[in-house]
């Protein structure tokens, strides 16, 4: 009979991470700058204080892999447009309600009577949508390649149902494209990745050869308990000794090689690439998002409602640094206005904002010390 596995004890436990930093500081002979692209792995670094117990040759950098963060002003003054009409309801998940565009937020929309609603589910979309036949339903569709499915199936289901008062504004991103750009641009000080774990389940980590074969770096895809994260670096460490460029999978408990093909298709068939998308504080990507392919331009936001939407784009605010942080040459204290000016409660930068972001992740817990690290 096979032993079951406690999620929270075996991979939180700190006799184990504490043996994974021993061996780390043991085996490590190279510095080891590596950035983890999601933010969910940011805030398991934080929250049980890996940096204390790691040598100092180990760095981390933070990517930009929390997707409200990159979601520029210009973009978020849509939803905000697509609100303001009386016979429409935005829906869009929770964390966009508060990020800032260039004058607003959904959350000071929403206040002021408009109708906002936030949702767990895409699919509640379609609930809505039969609760208010009178109304046009617009679901404002944010995420990486994990939350992207979930938009297909919505389209799905809206074809099946033939639903006609529901119409989609789609602004999911891709990985891969971002983190080209940043060891692109000349001032990347990255020598190896900690991969996603839930984008890397539904596109398999293949999505990450080529970075790893192009600029010789590392990647291990990792899980996002404190153990996976902590057998990840050990396991990046040992490519660099013995000279390895290789995409590796430490979370196998969940990650394959080619991903999930069916939720694949399901993208394909109803999204195509953009050739460009604007990132928040990072600028113009080219072929670095999704949009919905031509034959479904009936539900499309953008081409329905074109006239509602501005077109300018707006930079954030001067003094926010999200942008350098997003491309891993800032930490948030390095912030003039860290934790003063920006709180997560009064956030002045999408970094703040998110429960994903890497400023809301030094916010509550940069006070970490040794002692609590890992108890």
């Amino acid at each position: 009979m096979s032993q079951s596995v406690d999620f929270i004890r075996d991979f939180r436990d700190a006799q184990r991470i504490r043996a994974l930093a021993r061996q780390i500081q043991k085996e490590i002979r190279h510095p080891l700058r590596v950035m983890e692209i999601c933010g969910g792995h940011t805030h398991t670094i934080m929250r049980f204080g890996l940096p204390q117990i790691l040598p100092p040759e180990v760095e981390f950098i933070h990517g930009p892999g929390c997707p409200v963060c990159i979601m520029p002003k210009e973009r978020i003054d849509h939803a905000i447009a697509l609100a303001q009409p009386e016979n429409h309801i935005l829906v869009t998940l929770g964390d966009m309600i508060r990020v800032p565009g260039s004058k607003s937020s959904l959350q000071k929309e929403r206040a002021r009577g408009r109708n906002i609603k936030p949702v767990y589910s895409p699919l509640d979309t379609l609930k809505i949508a039969r609760q208010h036949p009178d109304k046009t339903v617009i679901y404002f569709a944010i995420g990486f390649e994990t939350t992207t499915p979930m938009t297909a199936s919505l389209i799905e289901r809206i074809l099946r149902d033939d639903i006609r008062n529901v119409v989609i504004h789609v602004n999911h991103v891709l990985v891969p494209p971002p983190i080209h750009a940043i060891m692109q641009s000349g001032d990347a000080r990255i020598n190896a990745f900690i991969g996603p774990s839930h984008v890397s389940v539904i596109a398999g980590a293949k999505i990450y050869d080529e970075i790893a074969k192009q600029y010789r770096t590392p990647i291990v895809v990792a899980g996002f308990e404190p153990v996976d994260i902590m057998e990840s670096i050990l396991m990046l460490v040992r490519q660099m000794n013995e000279g390895r460029a290789d995409v590796e999978i430490q979370y196998k408990r969940a990650v394959t090689w080619e991903g999930n093909v069916k939720a694949q298709e399901m993208i394909q068939r109803y999204m195509e690439v953009r050739e460009s998308f604007r990132w928040r504080g990072i600028g113009d990507i080219p072929r670095s998002a999704l949009k919905l392919r031509p034959e479904y331009a009936h539900l499309d936001a953008e081409v329905v409602f074109k006239e509602l939407l501005p077109t300018e784009p707006i930079d954030d605010h001067k003094v926010c640094i999200c942008g350098q942080i997003l491309k891993g040459l800032a930490k948030p204290f390095e912030c003039k206005v860290f934790g003063t000016g920006c709180t997560p409660q009064h956030p002045l930068g999408s970094c703040m904002v998110s429960s994903e972001g890497a400023c809301a992740a030094y916010y509550r817990y940069g006070q970490l010390n040794r002692e609590s690290a890992v108890s």
